[in-house]
């Protein structure tokens, strides 16, 4: 299956800003998905991780450590979503300056733009559903953006699995589960959690 990423990416970041624009206030420390990280520091994680993954055509190093992200907010919900607005757009802006080129410098090694968007864009909708997910929101990864997400997570996951530790062991599920449940499956989510089961 072809994947424009450019436009995957524009996707997966408007589905982010809307998770996070619709975070409520007092949901913001709440259990996540990831079971180590609250609310806030899946938003950190995520902004970090798209600062990251374009680190090598900026030249500049994210705000922090994506491993390690700040259980704080500097201010209100509403700052916290225009900050990652501003992220976001610096890191399309990024992107789009090397669109064309058959080969990007990124963490996982060099990979042609169109692919290096498709993973960034794998990376922020995960962290949307989680999001989304602890706080309640009726925001579901798309059985169409999981689709498109396939690619991209069977290049990158077992590789980011392996070497940096993250995303946990795939999770089973039955076999009819839908592309979006095997998705957040095989990154080691459990498509039926629920903040009460944390």
């Amino acid at each position: 299956m072809s994947v424009d990423g450019f436009k995957l990416l524009t996707e997966a970041h408007e589905y982010l800003l809307a998770v996070v624009r619709g975070v409520p206030e007092q949901a913001w420390g709440a259990k996540t998905p990831c079971s180590e990280w609250t609310v806030r520091q899946i938003l950190h994680h995520a902004r970090l991780d798209q600062q990251a993954l374009v680190m090598q055509i900026t030249g500049e190093p994210p705000a922090g450590d994506p491993f390690e992200p700040e259980d704080a907010l500097s201010s209100d919900g509403r700052d916290a979503a225009a900050q990652l607005e501003a992220v976001l757009s610096a890191a399309m802006t990024a992107w789009e300056s090397v669109r064309e080129a058959e080969s990007v410098p990124t963490p996982m090694g060099p990979m042609p733009a169109n692919a290096g968007t498709a993973v960034a864009a794998l990376d922020a909708a995960v962290h949307a559903w989680d999001i989304a997910r602890a706080t309640g929101q009726d925001l579901p990864l798309t059985e169409s953006m999981a689709e498109r997400l396939e690619t991209p997570a069977g290049q990158t996951v077992d590789f980011v699995r392996d070497n940096f530790g993250k995303y946990g062991p795939a999770v089973d599920v039955p076999a009819e589960a839908g592309r979006a449940d095997r998705l957040l499956a095989f990154t080691g989510r459990d498509p039926q959690w629920r903040p009460e089961s944390a």
